[in-house]
């Protein structure tokens, strides 16, 4: 596992979430999990994930509206929206919130791996 660091995963669905654990831990990342937008912002190290993991329809504050806040308090942790909305608007909404990957649910494992991969600069 990878000292210090974790991936954080922000998902409402508690299946999703563990197998994003299971899934992660297979390929040598720690995992944190976190039902909401919110209860990953009252942990008190959630600027210091390698990435996060980040469904957009969220409860409450939305994925994309996570990640505006994130960057407007100059908070750099890369994010990989993934989400079932498969809509254009979603989409562009994310690119331009400045995520690092966007991935419609559901995805082939590998593909999540290879984003991870590539924004933690362990890929190829």
């Amino acid at each position: 596992m990878l000292a210090d660091k974790s991936i954080y995963v922000v998902d409402d669905d508690p299946s999703f979430r563990r197998s994003m654990k299971r899934l992660l831990r297979e390929h040598g990342y720690d995992t944190t999990l976190f039902d909401s937008a919110g209860a990953l912002l009252q942990h008190e190290k959630f600027d210091q994930a390698l990435c996060i993991v980040l469904d957009i329809d969220l409860a409450g504050q939305s994925g994309i509206d996570l990640r505006r806040q994130l960057a407007a308090s100059g908070i750099a942790v890369p994010v990989i929206f993934v989400t079932g909305n498969n809509s254009e608007v979603c989409r562009s909404a994310a690119m331009t919130s400045g995520c690092a990957a966007y991935l419609n649910k559901p995805f082939k494992p590998s593909l999540l791996i290879a984003s991870v991969e590539a924004v933690c600069g362990r890929g190829d």
